[in-house]
C-alpha cells in the first residue's frame, strides 16, 4: 500500500454557483462519496411554463456506487427541494436532516407518494464515520430552526461548509455555536465553503430581535384593528415571534397559505412555535372584532395566487378587507418581484388600507445571510487555507474572495467557480483540478429534463409572436392544391382586423404548395418547409413579427378513400 498512487479528495460543485439557488456538492475519496444539500431554483420570467430548476444528477448516476449518503444542512427549498428528484434518479443510501429539514423532506416526499425509509435526523452532537470520510456539525444562525454547519475531515484534509448563516448576537432561537466553530479552526482547516448571498452588503446584518421590536410597535399602536402580516413561510423564527408578539396582544391568527400551513404545523410539532391554541380557522375570524384577530398569509413577493393577492384583488372567498385593517409586508423584494410586489400594494391602498413595509424607519425583516463583517468573523473563526465562496451570483462570490483576501487568505487561495468546477485536495494542499457538465435540468410538471432549450425558445416565440397556422388541403395522386390554404393565429393578429394580410398569407403559401408540388419526389415534409421558407421573411418584412408558422397538410384524396374504407 505504501507504494500505491496516492488518492486525492475532490469537491465537485453541481449548483449553487453564480446563481442564489440549487445548492448541490460532494466530497469524493476514493470510493465515497458525500452529498452536501440538494437543491432547486425557481425559473426566472424567460423559463416559461418550468416549476423547477435542477441540477444535472448524470455525475451522480455515473458514481451511485460510491454514495455514501446526503446530508442536508437546513430545511429551505433551495437545499432541499431536489430531494423528490434525486430520489427518482439516483439510489441514496441514506439521508441526514436537522429535524426541522426532516420533517419538511418527510412532507415532501410524502406529496410525491415516494416512500424512503432511511432518512435520520443528525443534531450538533452527531458524528458521522466512514471508512475514509468522517462528518460532524456545527449550529449557526438562519431564519430557519435547526440550521448547520458541516466539518468534512478526510485522509487529505478538512472541507467546511457554513450552509446558509448570519451571526445574530440577540437571535429568537438559539444563538451559533462559536465556540465549537473556533474549535474546529484551531485543529486545522483547509477549505472554508462559505454563504456569499449578502457578500456585497457592508457592516452586519440587523438583528432578529430589531424586527420584534418593529411589529411589536405596530400592534402597540393599532391594537383596535385588524392585522394582515405577509412573509416567507419559510422563516419560522419570524413566524415565531410574531406568535409570541400575537399571544402577547390577546389576538387570535388565522393562517392563510398551504406552504404556511405546513411550516406552522412542523414547527408547532418540533416544539420551535408555542401557543397552539392560538391559531383560528376563517370562519372563527370573520366572527370576531377586528383587534382580536391576526391574518397570517403568504403573498409577500406579489404573487399572483397568493393568499394576499388574492385579498388585495378582493376575490378572496373567505377574507375581505376592510377599510380600517393594518397590512404589513415583513419581508424584502427578491430580485424580480419588485413590480409585482408594487402591484399588490397599490391595490391594498385603493382598498383604503395602511401598508406597512421594510424601510429604513421600520425594521420589518432582516435578512437570514451574513454581511461583510459576517462574513469576516466566519473567517476568522474557522482560520482556513484556502476559501471558495458559495451560494450567490459572481459579483458575490468575487467579492466574498476580495473579503477573504482583506482577511489574510492569498488570493492564490481563494477560488471562484462555476457549476461543475472540481477541486482537488492532496495533503492539505487544494487546486482548481478539470471540470464536468453542469446544465440546468427543467421540471415541467412530471417531465424531468425532457425540456430543452429548442422548446423554451419555442415558447418565447409563441410568447411574444404568436402562432400562424396554414392548413392547406391537396390532393397528393393529382399533385394539385384543392383550396387556398386556411389561415388561423393565435397571439399574432386578428384575423378579422387584418384581412388584406392574411391574403397575402394565403397567397404566398399557395405559390409555395404549387410549386413544391410540380417537383417529382415531394413528400409532406418538402411541403412544410417550402411553406415556412417563403413566409418567414414575407411576415416579418409586413409585420416586424415572427410567429411560429406550422403548417398542416391534409391529403384529401387519401383521407377520403380511409373515410369509405371505415364506413
Amino acid at each position: 500500500m505504501s507504494n500505491s498512487e496516492p488518492i486525492e479528495t475532490k469537491i465537485i460543485v453541481l449548483g449553487g454557483l453564480g446563481e442564489v439557488g440549487k445548492n448541490m456538492y460532494c466530497v469524493m475519496h476514493g470510493d465515497e462519496i458525500v452529498i452536501i444539500d440538494a437543491g432547486v431554483s425557481f425559473p426566472e420570467g424567460e423559463l416559461l411554463g418550468i416549476d423547477y430548476v435542477l441540477p444535472d444528477y448524470t455525475f451522480l448516476k455515473q458514481n451511485q456506487s460510491k454514495i455514501k449518503a446526503l446530508i442536508i444542512t437546513h430545511g429551505h427549498e433551495d437545499h432541499i427541494g431536489g430531494i423528490p428528484f434525486l430520489l427518482q434518479t439516483v439510489e441514496i443510501p441514506a439521508i441526514y436532516a436537522p429535524n426541522q429539514a426532516k420533517e419538511l423532506v418527510a412532507l415532501k416526499l410524502e406529496d410525491k407518494n415516494i416512500r424512503y425509509d432511511n432518512l435520520f435526523v443528525y443534531t450538533d452532537e452527531t458524528k458521522l464515520k466512514f471508512k475514509n470520510i468522517e462528518v460532524e456539525f456545527f449550529r449557526t444562525t438562519h431564519s430557519i430552526p435547526d440550521s448547520h454547519g458541516i466539518a468534512v475531515t478526510t485522509p487529505n484534509g478538512t472541507v467546511v461548509t457554513t450552509g446558509d448563516f448570519k451571526f445574530d448576537l440577540t437571535p429568537i432561537g438559539p444563538m451559533a455555536d462559536l465556540h465549537k466553530m473556533a474549535e474546529i479552526g484551531k485543529r486545522g482547516v483547509d477549505l472554508l465553503i462559505s454563504d456569499s448571498t449578502n457578500a456585497l452588503n457592508e457592516g452586519m446584518s440587523i438583528s432578529e430581535s430589531k424586527v420584534d421590536d418593529a411589529l411589536s410597535s405596530i400592534f402597540d399602536q393599532y391594537q383596535r384593528q385588524r392585522i394582515i402580516i405577509a412573509t416567507f413561510a419559510s422563516n419560522i423564527y419570524r413566524l415565531k415571534h410574531i406568535v409570541e408578539t400575537c399571544f402577547k396582544h390577546n389576538r387570535k391568527i388565522c393562517i392563510f397559505g398551504r406552504s404556511m400551513e405546513n411550516n406552522i404545523n412542523i414547527s408547532i410539532k418540533g416544539g420551535y412555535i408555542n401557543h397552539k391554541e392560538i391559531f383560528c380557522t376563517p370562519e372563527e375570524a370573520n366572527q370576531m372584532k377586528p383587534g382580536e384577530v391576526t391574518i397570517l398569509c403568504t403573498g409577500s413577493q406579489g404573487e399572483p395566487l397568493a393568499a394576499l393577492s388574492r385579498i388585495a384583488e378582493g376575490n378572496h372567498k373567505q377574507i375581505k378587507l376592510r377599510p380600517d385593517d393594518i397590512v404589513i409586508f415583513s419581508s424584502s423584494a427578491i430580485p424580480g418581484n419588485a413590480l409585482s410586489i408594487s402591484k399588490t400594494i397599490n391595490k391594498l391602498y385603493l382598498k383604503g388600507v395602511k401598508v406597512f413595509t421594510n424601510t429604513s424607519f421600520s425594521e420589518l425583516h432582516t435578512s437570514g445571510h451574513a454581511n461583510i463583517e459576517e462574513l469576516k468573523l466566519m473567517i476568522r473563526l474557522i482560520m482556513p487555507k484556502y476559501l471558495m465562496p458559495f451560494h450567490g451570483d459572481y459579483r458575490m462570490l468575487q467579492n466574498h474572495a476580495n473579503v477573504g483576501i482583506d482577511c489574510g487568505i492569498p488570493k492564490e487561495n481563494t477560488f471562484v467557480l462555476q457549476n461543475g468546477d472540481i477541486l482537488s485536495m492532496l495533503n492539505g494542499k487544494i487546486w482548481k483540478d478539470s471540470s464536468i457538465p453542469a446544465p440546468d435540468v427543467y421540471v415541467d410538471g412530471n417531465r424531468i429534463g425532457e425540456i430543452g432549450g429548442t422548446v423554451l425558445r419555442d415558447r418565447k416565440i409563441m410568447a411574444s409572436d404568436g402562432i400562424l397556422v396554414v392548413i392547406a388541403n391537396i390532393d397528393m395522386k393529382k399533385r394539385s392544391l384543392l383550396i387556398r390554404p386556411n389561415i388561423t393565429t393565435r397571439g399574432f393578429i386578428l384575423i378579422n382586423e387584418n384581412e388584406e394580410l392574411i391574403r397575402k398569407i394565403e397567397g404566398m403559401a399557395s405559390s409555395a404548395i404549387i410549386e413544391k408540388l410540380k417537383e417529382p419526389n415531394t413528400n409532406f415534409s418538402d411541403i412544410k418547409n417550402a411553406i415556412t421558407t417563403s413566409l418567414i421573411p414575407m411576415v416579418y418584412e409586413l409585420t416586424g413579427r415572427r410567429p411560429i408558422i406550422l403548417p398542416v397538410i391534409l391529403d384529401i384524396k387519401k383521407e377520403s378513400t380511409a373515410l369509405a374504407t371505415n364506413s
